[in-house]
């Protein structure tokens, strides 16, 4: 009988969500949602020391933007928690001294200054290899190195330690990647890694593996950062008498900068400027804002797609994809195993895309909520039809004042070089006469005036572009904006008619 699918998400709360870890999530979730499975929240909140205020909260709000939303876990509930791995410190323990009694752990009670020293030794016989591990720990302050007493009496004595695992000698680990195929690791060049603290804390190592096998977690889908930690989970499986239940691991190809070389940081943001963070992220401790793609006017549906996209190739043409529709593409095994290089410009058509898409009404409604800031009311379906003549040449919605702010406002300045070109000594008495024919027109609507005007133009000779190019100046300022006869419908009689008086007085 084949398991229920089961994923998790398991973030540590050290600071913002970086997009790595939005992709991370995203694809668990796709995953999930693919085999009919459970997406979990686990945080991995072990590591207290680098315990950042705020970004718990942070991490659930950015997956909750981006429409992730978890089946199971922190703040959700679920059969399996609790799901703060602090919460569990207890559970880590009992499997920590199993490992220890099955002689596949050690406890070790080196301090600082014999960690410093065993390495600079190592260092002076030449080697490469300056780990703690089985070349080194039978010369260290350990229970393989010391005698059971010995061992017993310090425990006794509540001086600090360490469980370290004892990695096998000579021996080839070989772990299938969903990915990747098989990847094979030799045992003799890993160290004995650190499980578990007299703190009573275990490290990342061991608080996964046992959260994954009693949470009954299926999959495991994590960055390419942690493939060199494999082999250590694959063995603290086999040392635990898991292996039938061994989860399977894909692990994801990087995210790298916009040229190619090396991993996406916060700083390639900066320096180009663009998020990296889904959400704006105010530093507690330095009060500096990082930006995020919400604040910066992406829609979180064209976020999504856009990540779903670095790193997985759904093998056709097709680049638009509604969130359902990624989860009936979804495959893992179309996660590609090199690093995908992060586009911005790329971001913006995604988010131009969705724009376009969504109705006027909908891009009215948002577009209203930032007239209302710079004290501009309007009615709603007034707006929609200014919205509908705009969309096309934005990208945010926030782009929209940019391509109407001629609508609400008339033009402080005129286009100087504009001015120079398109105003001739005959401007002032077409201008003065359009405004004639605009006063005597009673059926305002776009297409109306225009034939009209046009009419007119072809009784006194007079070329269009003669009229149209100051007449768009005047109006709007310069020479951009959509068709000038929907602006002028726009705008109305009255608002017209002032505008172009104004503009003689000004210009002459």
């Amino acid at each position: 009988m084949q398991k229920k699918v089961r994923v998790r998400f398991a973030p540590s709360p050290t600071g913002p969500l970086h997009i790595g870890g939005v992709r991370t999530a995203l694809f668990n979730y796709l995953f999930a949602k693919k085999n009919n499975g459970d997406f979990i929240l686990r945080i991995e909140d072990t590591d207290q020391t680098r315990y950042v205020k705020g970004a718990e909260d942070y991490i659930i709000e950015s997956l909750k933007w981006c429409g992730l939303n978890f089946d199971e876990g922190v703040g959700a509930g679920g059969n399996f928690g609790p799901y703060h791995q602090s919460e569990r410190k207890d559970i880590y323990k009992e499997y920590a001294f199993k490992l220890v009694e099955s002689g596949n752990a050690y406890f070790a009670f080196d301090t600082s200054e014999e960690l410093d020293a065993m390495r600079e030794k190592l260092i002076n016989l030449g080697g490469s290899n300056q780990q703690y591990g089985i070349h080194s720990r039978m010369g260290m302050n350990n229970s393989l190195s010391i005698s059971p007493e010995e061992t017993k009496q310090k425990l006794k004595s509540g001086i600090d330690y360490v469980i370290r695992f004892k990695m096998p000698e000579n021996e080839q680990v070989k772990v299938k990647d969903l990915i990747r195929g098989e990847v094979v690791f030799e045992s003799n060049v890993l160290d004995d890694k650190v499980l578990f603290k007299s703190d009573g804390m275990p490290t990342y190592h061991l608080a996964n593996i046992v959260d994954d096998h009693l949470m009954e977690i299926s999959h495991v889908i994590r960055g390419e950062e942690w493939l060199p930690s494999l082999p250590l989970h694959f063995l603290l499986y086999k040392s635990l008498g898991w292996l039938d239940t061994i989860p399977e691991f894909a692990h994801l190809p990087l995210i790298l900068k916009p040229n190619g070389k090396g991993k996406l940081s916060k700083r390639d943001g900066d320096k180009g400027g663009f998020p990296v963070f889904p959400l704006e992220w105010k530093d507690p401790e330095s009060g500096e804002i990082s930006s995020g793609y919400k604040e910066s006017g992406y829609f979180p549906d064209a976020f999504i797609n856009m990540m779903a996209l670095l790193g997985w190739n759904p093998g056709t043409e097709q680049e638009i994809f509604s969130l359902d529709e990624l989860v009936q593409a979804f495959q893992i095994e179309k996660v590609g195993k090199s690093g995908a290089k992060f586009d911005p410009e790329k971001t913006k058509w995604f988010n131009h895309q969705y724009l376009i898409q969504k109705t006027d009404n909908e891009l009215a409604e948002a577009y209203q909520l930032f007239l209302e800031n710079k004290g501009i009311v309007i009615d709603i379906t007034k707006l929609t039809s200014a919205v509908a003549l705009i969309k096309e040449r934005a990208t945010f919605v926030s782009d929209f004042w940019e391509h109407s702010s001629f609508f609400f406002e008339a033009p402080e300045n005129y286009d100087q070089k504009m001015l120079k070109k398109t105003w001739k000594d005959t401007t002032p008495e077409h201008l003065t006469k359009f405004n004639e024919i605009l006063n005597d027109i009673s059926d305002f609507e776009s297409s109306n005036i225009e034939i009209i005007v046009k009419k007119w133009l072809e009784e006194v000779q007079v070329g269009i572009g003669q009229l149209m190019a100051p007449l768009r100046l005047v109006l709007v300022g310069e020479g951009k904006g959509p068709h000038l006869f929907d602006i002028i419908e726009f705008i109305g009689k009255e608002e017209t008619i002032k505008r172009i008086k104004l503009a003689l007085d000004r210009i002459n």
